[in-house]
């Protein structure tokens, strides 16, 4: 009787020390995952990241994520000019093709264009072709950047002739071209209109779908913190990341 008592003792104190049902699966999920994990992410994934990094560190309470946003095209330069970073995360496979320090990159999300325009419209913009009315003012991105490069594609396949009166080096910055009211209208990635619809209305239209972008993303092969830069491509690959990225817009791979 008395080694009954005893072995039940001794499962009590046993499922005493395991914790309880309470207790933060973050404390318990580190990994080992430790320092800071330098992510180089193009603009458009600028809230997601944000929000994916908090989430990211709350999981490891010993690592930290920097970011670095900015045009892939430039982040790639950066990268191959020996920037220290971990992980790259490029609005298109083009940008991502063109790092030879990136390891089997993988698509996590994809995006599309939309038109970006002053709340309530108030140029009645419909489409493509009413960019091309007289005086409207339109920013796009840079063709070497990929928004720009999208951008090239949808005019391509409407057939619509457009000048615009300025070309951004990122998504940002054609944005808030018409946050500021420096022009009409902006091509812009469904992503970035949402996360600014309190300043900007999007307009949809048909020929986007003809622009779409792959995301890949990808750890360095010189990454100071492997370790740090696998678990946080393994945390934006997971059912939770991608979640995050959909819920900003994001169509999934």
């Amino acid at each position: 009787m008395r080694l009954k008592f005893a072995a039940v003792a001794l499962v009590l104190s046993l499922a005493g020390c395991g914790g309880t049902s309470d207790t933060p699966a973050a404390s318990n999920s580190s990994g080992g995952v430790t320092g800071p994990v330098d992510v180089f992410a193009a603009a458009s994934l600028t809230e997601s990241f944000t929000t994916l990094g908090k989430h990211f560190e709350a999981a490891h309470p010993g690592a930290t994520v920097k970011f670095n946003f900015a045009g892939s095209s430039a982040l790639a330069t950066q990268i191959n000019q020996g920037a220290p970073a971990d992980v790259f995360a490029s609005a298109a496979p083009k940008n991502m093709q063109a790092v030879t320090d990136a390891v089997a990159p993988t698509t996590f999300v994809r995006n599309q264009l939309v038109i970006a325009v002053a709340k309530g419209n108030p140029k009645q913009i419909a489409g493509l072709s009413d960019l091309t009315g007289p005086g409207l003012k339109v920013a796009l991105c840079a063709e070497a950047v990929p928004c720009g490069a999208a951008a090239t594609t949808a005019l391509d396949a409407s057939g619509v002739k457009l000048t615009p009166v300025t070309l951004e080096q990122d998504v940002k910055a054609a944005l808030s071209k018409v946050k500021l009211g420096e022009v009409d209208a902006a091509l812009v990635y469904r992503t970035d209109a949402k996360a600014s619809a309190a300043d900007v209305d999007a307009i949809e239209f048909p020929e986007s779908a003809r622009a779409t972008n792959e995301y890949p993303i990808a750890v360095l092969k010189e990454a100071t913190n492997a370790a740090g830069a696998q678990a946080f491509v393994d945390y934006v690959l997971s059912a939770d990341g991608i979640k995050v990225l959909t819920d900003a817009g994001f169509q999934a791979p």
